[in-house]
């Protein structure tokens, strides 16, 4: 018998995919929250930056997406309270190598906490297992972010609501719907396999 047959067995309705890694609860979750931090600054370094906007392109969204909706609630708002304090604290793994607090896309890492723990309660409610409601988890989350770091944006850069939402949101429409794709073939996937691991 696999861990992971074990742990199917040991919890046969998991809310949300990290519930089904095996091990001690405390220990799991530690790395389980490391590790998410840990994912999101690598995929933080894929940067590029273009005159759209002062905010980079990243796969640091797509992270703290699909990190939030494994996590779950709690170790998704975790790691992304760890990979801001982190990087507020001087490890520099914001994008392109960057820490420290302020600049006109910070409020997107502040808006990253309050969007793993929406996606993450969504997930353990099921909006995962499936492609339409993976579609609108991450259509969700994607807003919320924009929301967040919007705002802020306005208020670095004192821009209007118009010139905000040009700089902060509209350049990132088609990659952020291509990302919401992505996510949409792999969670439903993820959950396929565990429910084939099940019989």
């Amino acid at each position: 018998m696999t861990t992971t047959t074990a742990a199917l067995q040991a919890n046969p309705r998991p809310g949300v995919l990290a519930d089904l890694v095996p091990g001690s609860a405390l220990l799991r979750d530690t790395l389980l929250v490391i590790g998410g931090a840990g994912i999101t600054g690598l995929c933080a370094q894929v940067s590029l930056h273009t005159p759209l906007s002062p905010v980079p392109f990243t796969l640091q969204t797509l992270a703290v997406l699909l990190a939030g909706t494994a996590l779950g609630t709690v170790r998704g708002a975790a790691a992304m309270l760890v990979y801001l304090a982190a990087g507020t604290a001087g490890v520099p793994w914001f994008a392109n190598h960057t820490h420290g607090p302020g600049g006109p896309a910070f409020g997107y890492v502040i808006g990253f906490v309050l969007v793993a723990a929406l996606v993450g309660e969504l997930a353990r409610r099921g909006h995962d297992r499936g492609i339409l409601g993976t579609v609108g988890l991450m259509t969700l989350g994607n807003a919320v972010i924009y929301l967040a770091g919007t705002v802020w944006l306005a208020m670095d850069m004192h821009l209007g609501a118009p010139q905000a939402i040009a700089l902060g949101i509209t350049p990132f429409l088609i990659t952020d719907t291509l990302k919401t794709a992505l996510a949409a073939g792999l969670l439903p996937l993820a959950w396929r396999g565990v429910a084939y691991m099940r019989r």
